[in-house]
């Protein structure tokens, strides 16, 4: 069983609304517009945001793929 992944719609440049890290958060707001958080951010406000956005982009499950060396 073959399992595509998404490209990521957030880079390195994309930065959070509130303290200016990586974005892993994209909220789309049904008034128009967007916010970006960072993952802490974003958890942050999801439970009063998420209800108010037409779209709810979570990338923050890229942080977990980071290879991590024991030295």
């Amino acid at each position: 069983m073959s399992t595509a992944l998404a490209a990521p719609t957030l880079t390195a440049k994309d930065r959070c609304d509130r303290c200016g890290a990586q974005a892993y958060v994209r909220a789309v707001l049904s008034s128009g517009g967007e916010l970006l958080f960072c993952a802490h951010h974003g958890r942050d406000v999801e439970d009063t945001l998420r209800p108010k956005a037409a779209e709810w982009i979570d990338e923050s499950g890229r942080l977990d793929a980071v290879d991590r060396f024991d030295d």
